[in-house]
């Protein structure tokens, strides 16, 4: 190590040539003054070293290595356990291209306001220079992201969830063209949390949290507000979907993007078991969480996974639920906000065994067996590397990505949205995206069976006016040689007493098997005023308990329904103002006229 002016330390050994990037870390450490600067190279070695750092200062426990090698559990601050919508901001010069889904600041206002919380934020701490890749190395997919930060979990977390280390200095040579994101945990005061992002400097400041949503900023912050914002102005689209790969048993493969609000079986759909009735079929996870989507040289739309790693949410993971997952965490992962049980082990919620008779709960305190209080938070995770996954596709590091066949949209809906449509052309699906909507499931957050409109899964993370985004994806169609399908999912319809008609999870596959038949144009659909909706004929129904009835149930429109449907999209419109594409509102005028 050699002490420079400032009298902080930094390992010269692992520092970039680049002068922009030691330019920037040098500014940031004079307002942030930690007194160590540590320049991180990405190795198992220095890993380990991070690892026996954070057990010294007890931002990790050690689980048991024998059952769990490689595995460690973080609680986080009880007032740090979600992302805080309510505090992260875009801070666009015009306060127009933030739109009126997102939070704005003026830039000069959130640099002072944020500067004054940095400043020496990082006294008797270290700053870690976490070097990153979003997307593979070489490809026209990739970006490259710097962040500094205080927080040696938050390094840890970085190391799975990107291609993180010297890779990232190569992949940036001597260029100014990184993503510059800043994080300190300060003192964790809620009051003097913000989550700040400067599209037009390609830069993210993030103060008071340690939660992963709010910290680790290759994820949300880079991969979806940044990057959504970049591919707006570059001609490529950054989408909040899984990609799946779905082989048939005649060998073809064809790769699917999917898009869901939170609790819609997102990451149980991307790592899927095929049912036992339908042998031939294999599911292969590019992605989970992120898909960044671009227009290939033969005109067709090709996705990859930006994301190196996968931060899952636990509660309701088991290996009923989604085996895959359970196998990808038993070894090498970090649980966050779970339940510690006496032999090292942990558990949760939902995990398909028996509540401990004594353990430790999220909150470090004992938990008893009979108590009220949920051991785990309902937002407790596990980070992963994607290479941990069983059904890892051997594609989702491919720089030029995979080809996709098809799109498909998804929300929670009891009543109105049938097992499955197709839209009837990119236009048209644009609309079906843009309409998405789910209900609310506990009457925690609000009425039971309200509405919550979430554009393509995309509206705490679309980087600029929704509006325009919605146009974006209007242009991406136009400049397609051969356009995806686009279709609606809803696993989730009930019937009058409030019970599920379709039995989801790995059953699931038998829908995906109609969209794959519709893109090779194997089958007929039947032309609704919503979209085309399968014949119960098409639908693969062997060995599933469903009656005819159920069937029919599952695939039915119910015009009064939709009629109502109509309503709420056009209310949820009016906050677009003129920036709502006319091809949006057309759709919709449509949809009405065929309803009536």
């Amino acid at each position: 190590m050699e002490q420079i002016r400032n009298g902080k330390f930094i390992e010269k050994e692992n520092m970039p040539s680049n002068e922009h990037v030691i330019k920037w870390v040098n500014e940031m450490a004079a307002m942030c003054k930690p007194d160590k600067i540590q320049w991180l190279n990405g190795s198992e070695k220095e890993e380990k070293e991070l690892v026996k750092e954070a057990l010294r200062v007890g931002d990790l426990i050690e689980l048991n290595q024998k059952k769990m090698p490689g595995c460690y559990l973080h609680r986080s601050a009880l007032n740090d356990v979600a992302r805080t919508e309510e505090l992260t901001f875009i801070c666009t010069e015009n306060k127009e291209d933030a739109g009126p889904t997102n939070n704005w600041m003026a830039p000069k206002e959130a640099y002072e306001k944020l500067s004054g919380i940095f400043n020496g934020s990082m006294r008797e701490r270290t700053m870690y220079v976490v070097p990153f890749l979003m997307g593979p190395k070489g490809s026209m997919f990739c970006k490259v992201g710097a962040q500094l930060t205080d927080s040696v979990y938050v390094a840890l977390n970085m190391k799975k969830m990107t291609r993180m280390g010297k890779i990232a200095w190569e992949e940036l040579g001597n260029t100014n063209n990184f993503t510059r994101c800043l994080h300190s945990k300060s003192d964790l005061d809620i009051k003097r949390r913000f989550i700040c992002h400067f599209p037009e400097d390609n830069a993210v400041w993030s103060v008071g949290s340690g939660y992963g949503g709010n910290a680790l900023l290759g994820k949300k912050c880079l991969a979806l507000r940044i990057a959504s914002f970049l591919g707006k102005k570059e001609g490529w689209l950054a989408e909040h979907m899984l990609i799946m790969g779905v082989k048939t048993p005649e060998n073809e493969t064809y790769y699917i993007a999917a898009a869901f609000p939170s609790a819609c079986g997102k990451t149980n759909l991307a790592m899927l078991i095929p049912p036992d009735s339908m042998p031939g079929w294999e599911v292969w996870t590019v992605g989970d969480d992120i898909a960044w989507i671009h227009i290939g040289k033969d005109g067709r739309l090709y996705a990859v996974n930006p994301e190196a790693g996968f931060f899952g949410v636990v509660p309701g993971t088991s290996m009923k639920t989604n085996p895959n997952a359970m196998k990808t965490l038993q070894s090498n992962t970090i649980f966050t906000n779970v339940v510690l049980k006496e032999d090292g082990t942990v558990w949760w919620e939902g995990c398909g065994e028996e509540r401990p008779k004594k353990a430790i709960d999220w909150r470090g305190e004992i938990w008893q067996s009979d108590s009220m209080e949920k051991g785990a938070h309902p937002n407790s995770r596990f980070t992963a590397h994607v290479s941990q996954c069983p059904s890892a596709s051997a594609e989702w590091d491919n720089p030029n990505g995979v080809p996709i066949s098809a799109i498909v949209f998804g929300g929670r809906r009891a009543k109105v949205a049938p097992l499955i449509y197709e839209s009837f052309d990119w236009q048209h699906g644009t609309f079906i995206g843009a309409t998405m909507a789910s209900e609310k499931t506990a009457a925690a957050e609000g009425k039971v069976g309200e509405i919550r409109h979430d554009p393509m899964a995309m509206l705490p993370f679309c980087g600029y006016h929704m509006g325009d985004y919605f146009k974006h994806w209007l242009e991406m169609g136009k400049n397609l040689h051969k356009q995806p399908k686009i279709f609606h999912v809803n696993w989730f319809r009930t019937d009058n007493n409030g019970n599920f008609l379709w039995p989801g999870f790995r059953e699931n596959l038998r829908v995906i098997k109609w969209i794959i038949q519709r893109v090779k144009e194997e089958v007929d659909a039947n032309k609704t005023a919503i979209g085309y909706v399968p014949h119960a004929k098409d639908m693969h129904m062997g060995g599933i308990n469903l009656t005819e009835n159920n069937i029919e149930e599952l695939l039915s429109i119910d015009k009064e329904e939709w009629n109502e449907e109509v309503k709420k999209q056009e209310e949820f419109f009016k906050k677009f103002g003129d920036k709502m594409p006319k091809e949006i509102l057309e759709e919709h005028a449509g949809l009405k006229e065929r309803l009536n």
